[in-house]
C-alpha cells in the first residue's frame, strides 16, 4: 500500500515513509522485548542470571525479644531505598540467630528487594560495606547473580525508567501493596545485559555522579547546620554583630531578663497581639472561610493560588505543587487573603514551616492551614519576622501549644499570645541580610543538587539502553583494513 504508479513511475507515500523511519532499527542496534539495545548486549531474564534467591523469614522467626544492641543488623525499608544499600540501623540479632535463620542472611554483592509495603526499592550490598551479613526483613527477599553480571548493574537497570515499571507490573491493587508470589515473579523479569566490561564502565560513570551528589547533600547539610546556629545566636541576641554590640560610651551592651529569659538589654518584648494593637504588624489573618470554603470541583490548573501548609518549600511556596482557583471564585473570598510581603507560617497538619510571599501576583488565598502577617516595615522586616519564627524562641511555645493537644495544629487566636523578641529596625535589617545571603548559598547548592541529580537520570536513560555506548565499548577493532 505504500507504492504508488503514476504515469507507470512507482513513487513511495510520504505515509509510508514516515512508518519506515519510525520503524527502522538504527545500524548496530536490535529490537527486543526489553527496547532497542546494542547488537552486541543480550536480553536475559533474571532466572537466567540468578545463583541464588530467597525470601526474608517468617514473622514469627524475629521477634523483638530477639534484638540485641550488637550483632548481625536486621534491614528495613530505609537501609534499601536508594541504589546501594545505606548501613543505618537500630535493630541487631546475635550471630548464632543470624545463623538460624540461614537464608534470609544476605551478604555483600546480594541484592536485596522490597516485595511488600514499600514495593520496588532495590538495592545491593556494596564489597566495602560495613558488615560482612545482614539479616533481610520479611517484607524483603534476597538475590545473588552470576560472575557475568554486576549486583550493581542490576539495582541501576530496575531504578531506570523502564526497568522500574517492569518490578512494579506485578503489583497487588488490593490489601497492603505487594509484589505476587514475589521470588517467582522476579526470576520472569527481563533485562538487558551487555558484557561485564561496559557493565562495570556504565556502573563507574553513574557512580561518579553519585559521589558528586553525595559531596553536595553533605555541604548542603553543614550549610543548613551552620546557618541554624547562626540564627540561634543572632535572633536571640546571644551574639551581636559588631556594629550594634556597643553603647555609646563604648562599654559592652549587656543583658536583661524577659518572659523568655535573657535577652539584649536594648530589644524589646511583644506579643504578637500587642504588636497587631500597636501598629508593628497590621493584620494577621487564616484561610478560615467558613462556607466560602471551595469545593474539589472548583479547582482548576491555573488562576489565583490557593495555598496551604503542604505547598511550603525552604522558604517558599512551590507553585508547582499547589491548588489553583478561577479568579472569578478567588475574589468571592473575604479572608485569608494574602499579597506579596506578607509572612506566612503553616498552623495546621503540618505546624511550622514558613515563607514569604513572592509571586508578582496581586494575591493569593490561603487554605485553613495557613495564617499570613502583614509586617509595618518601619517597625518589623519581613525576613527578620519569617527568621524569627524558625528560632527556638518561636518554635518552643507553639511546641508547648501543641503538646496540650491531640490535634495537630497552632490556632490563630493561639499564635496572638506568642512572644516576639525584637532589636531596632537597622539591627532587624542587618540579621536579615546575613541569614537572607546564607539561604541564597544554600538554594544555590541545592539547584546544583537538582541539576545533577537531572543529569544522573539523564546518564541512566542514554547509558542503561545503550543509547550512548561508553568510547571504550563504542569502539570496534577492525583487523585486516
Amino acid at each position: 500500500m505504500g507504492v504508488v504508479t503514476v504515469n507507470k513511475v512507482a513513487e513511495v507515500s510520504a505515509q509510508y515513509l514516515a512508518e519506515l523511519e519510525e520503524n527502522a532499527v538504527p545500524v548496530g542496534y536490535k529490537q527486543t522485548e526489553v527496547g532497542l539495545i546494542p547488537e552486541d548486549w543480550e536480553e536475559s531474564t533474571i532466572n537466567d542470571v540468578l545463583s541464588e534467591i530467597s525470601m526474608g523469614p517468617f514473622g514469627s522467626d524475629i521477634k523483638v525479644s530477639n534484638f540485641v544492641d550488637c550483632g548481625v543488623p536486621v534491614l528495613s525499608g530505609l537501609n534499601v531505598n536508594a541504589e546501594k544499600l545505606k548501613d543505618q540501623f537500630t535493630n541487631y540479632v546475635t550471630k548464632e540467630k543470624a545463623k538460624a535463620l540461614k537464608k534470609a542472611v544476605a551478604s555483600r554483592g546480594d541484592v536485596v528487594v522490597t516485595h511488600r509495603g514499600t514495593i520496588g526499592q532495590i538495592s545491593y550490598i556494596p564489597e566495602d560495606s560495613l558488615f560482612e551479613k545482614y539479616v533481610i526483613s520479611q517484607s524483603q527477599f534476597r538475590a545473588r547473580f552470576v560472575s557475568k553480571v554486576l549486583p550493581s548493574w542490576v539495582v541501576l537497570y530496575f531504578h531506570s525508567s523502564q526497568g522500574s515499571r517492569s518490578l512494579l507490573e506485578g503489583k497487588s491493587h488490593t490489601g497492603v501493596p505487594a509484589i505476587a508470589q514475589a521470588t517467582t515473579t522476579f526470576r520472569k523479569l527481563k533485562l538487558s545485559l551487555p558484557r561485564i566490561e561496559e557493565q562495570t564502565a556504565i556502573a563507574n560513570a553513574l557512580s561518579d555522579v553519585d559521589a558528586l551528589i553525595s559531596e553536595l547533600e553533605k555541604l548542603i547539610a553543614k550549610k543548613q547546620a551552620i546557618k541554624t546556629a547562626t540564627m540561634q545566636q543572632l535572633l536571640t541576641g546571644r551574639t551581636r554583630l559588631p556594629q550594634f554590640a556597643l553603647r555609646e560610651d563604648g562599654s559592652k551592651k549587656g543583658y536583661k531578663q524577659s518572659e523568655l529569659g535573657d535577652i539584649p538589654e536594648d530589644w524589646g518584648v511583644m506579643t504578637i497581639g500587642d504588636a497587631l494593637d500597636s501598629g508593628f504588624i497590621f493584620d494577621q489573618m487564616d484561610g478560615n472561610h467558613g462556607d466560602l470554603y471551595p469545593k474539589s470541583h472548583e479547582f482548576s490548573s491555573y488562576g489565583v493560588p490557593y495555598v496551604g501548609a503542604t505547598d511550603f518549600y525552604s522558604g517558599r511556596i512551590d507553585y508547582k505543587n499547589c491548588k489553583y482557583l478561577p479568579e472569578v471564585r478567588a475574589k468571592k473570598f473575604k479572608k485569608g487573603i494574602a499579597v506579596d510581603g506578607d509572612v506566612l507560617f503553616a498552623h495546621n497538619a503540618t505546624v511550622g514551616p514558613v515563607a514569604i510571599l513572592r509571586t508578582g501576583l496581586d494575591f493569593v488565598i490561603l487554605s485553613t492551614t495557613a495564617t499570613y502577617y502583614r509586617c509595618n516595615s518601619e517597625k518589623i522586616k519581613n525576613v527578620f519576622l519569617a527568621k524569627y519564627f524558625e528560632s527556638e524562641f518561636f518554635v518552643k511555645q507553639y511546641s508547648a501549644v501543641m503538646s496540650q493537644s491531640t490535634r495537630n495544629q497552632v490556632p490563630i487566636l493561639a499564635q496572638r499570645k506568642f512572644f516576639l523578641i525584637l532589636p531596632e529596625i537597622e539591627e532587624q535589617t542587618a540579621i536579615a541580610t546575613i541569614l537572607s545571603d546564607m539561604d541564597s548559598e544554600i538554594q544555590a547548592l541545592q539547584q546544583r543538587l537538582t541539576k545533577t541529580r537531572q543529569i544522573k537520570q539523564g546518564m541512566m536513560q542514554e547509558l542503561l539502553t545503550g543509547k550512548t555506548r561508553l568510547p571504550f565499548a563504542a569502539d570496534i577493532e577492525v583487523d585486516n583494513v
